[in-house]
């Protein structure tokens, strides 16, 4: 419970240092801009490599793995769809309603509701003693595969949001080759994994990636430049390696210090809110969900509600599958899925690239801290759960 509030903490520290940084360093405010989302790719490429890692499948029964990967795309897919559909039809005027662009937009920046965070969950059912439960292993599957889902889905909506361009054969050709890539050497090379490996692999990764987008744009321009986002070359990465258990407090320590640091620059990247004309800066907004007014505090604070409603009821698919197991170990295995952090946040990230803002991105970021904060409560949840239906099993024995 404590790791999740100090990701709550991060994030929300992150949001007010967000709002003071111009005041506060001036001139050098895109300096520091850039050291700061530099600085965000590398936690995220070092959180998604461990995500590969973690990514572990028996390759000779890969169609025993086929339900497991429908579920969990359903179980990402329904969140997603059910707060797009929020944000259209609730935040946007009826004027927007047909529009291919508010589309575009609100299914991009919606899409943080899908992925379950891997990371904090397994943490906390490892501590709270479910290890060896069947909640744990099925919850490790479709949490890998949810995120792996997201991943790829960037790439559909990130191509809807800059168009058709020749560029976008190269990046479509590049994540087939990492696909097949990851798919055929899964755990093949045997690196080193100590968290000092894995910051320099991420950093190796950004390096490559912010290098193709350079090179790029020097010869064909900002519009014309080949951007490969972070997530899936990190977890390539990640899956190729034959993973090793390295299980120490450093190791631990210093993969939470990156995942804070890293909530913590997600609140940083944010825009500035207060002291902002909200009408002058929707006149300038180059996009639909950009230009739209800001709110009151009080109606942010119940569309986070509605908002994170929606995306958690989403997340019960599971619950109508795995009929031979009692319905409270499906429950349970759902109501798992409920957790967000990291992934989710780097989709904001990645939305806030296109521009997109206004009312929905500050419901987004705040729906976030929000499950954050209730994340202590569903695994409880889930602990209660699923010792009930070991106890009723015993009992049956």
């Amino acid at each position: 419970m404590k790791k999740i509030l100090l990701f709550s903490f991060f994030l929300m520290l992150g949001l007010v240092v967000s709002q003071f940084l111009p005041a506060m360093v001036g001139e050098s405010y895109l300096s520091v801009k850039t050291v700061s989302n530099t600085l965000l790719y590398v936690c995220l490429a070092f959180i998604m490599i461990n995500v590969g890692r973690e990514f572990e499948m028996d390759k000779s029964h890969w169609r025993s793995y086929t339900e497991d990967y429908f579920i969990a795309m359903a179980t990402a897919a329904f969140p997603w769809i059910f707060v797009a559909l929020y944000y259209m039809f609730v935040l946007l005027p009826d004027i927007y309603w047909n529009s291919g662009e508010a589309w575009k937009e609100n299914l991009l920046l919606s899409r943080f509701a899908a992925p379950t965070s891997a990371g904090i969950l397994f943490t906390m059912l490892a501590a709270a003693g479910l290890k060896s439960s069947w909640v744990y292993k099925k919850v490790q599957v479709l949490a890998i595969f949810d995120d792996l889902d997201t991943i790829l889905l960037m790439i559909p909506l990130q191509i809807m949001m800059v168009g058709l361009r020749w560029q976008l054969g190269v990046i479509i050709l590049i994540v087939m080759v990492l696909l097949i890539i990851g798919w055929r050497k899964m755990g093949s090379f045997d690196m080193r994994q100590d968290w000092k490996a894995i910051l320099f692999y991420a950093v190796l990764t950004c390096g490559i990636t912010q290098a193709v987008y350079l090179v790029s744009k020097y010869f064909y321009g900002e519009d014309a430049s080949i951007h490969i986002e972070v997530l899936l070359p990190a977890f390539v990465l990640g899956m190729v390696m034959r993973h090793k258990h390295i299980d120490t407090k450093v190791e631990h320590n210093v993969a939470t210090a990156i995942s804070f640091l890293f909530m913590f620059l997600v609140g940083v990247s944010m825009p500035v809110f207060f002291g902002v004309d909200f009408a002058a800066q929707s006149a300038e907004a180059t996009t639909i969900t950009g230009a739209q007014p800001m709110m009151s505090w009080p109606m942010i604070i119940l569309h986070v509600v509605i908002v994170s409603f929606l995306s958690n009821i989403g997340k019960l698919f599971p619950l109508f599958f795995y009929r031979e197991r009692r319905k409270r170990e499906r429950l349970a295995l759902s109501i798992g899925m409920f957790t967000r952090g990291e992934v989710g946040a780097g989709i904001i990230f990645i939305a806030l690239g296109y521009n997109l803002g206004g009312p929905a991105l500050m419901i987004s970021v705040l729906t976030i801290v929000f499950n954050l904060i209730l994340t202590g409560i569903f695994v409880v949840w889930v602990e209660k759960l699923t010792r009930s239906a070991y106890e009723l099993e015993q009992a049956g024995k």
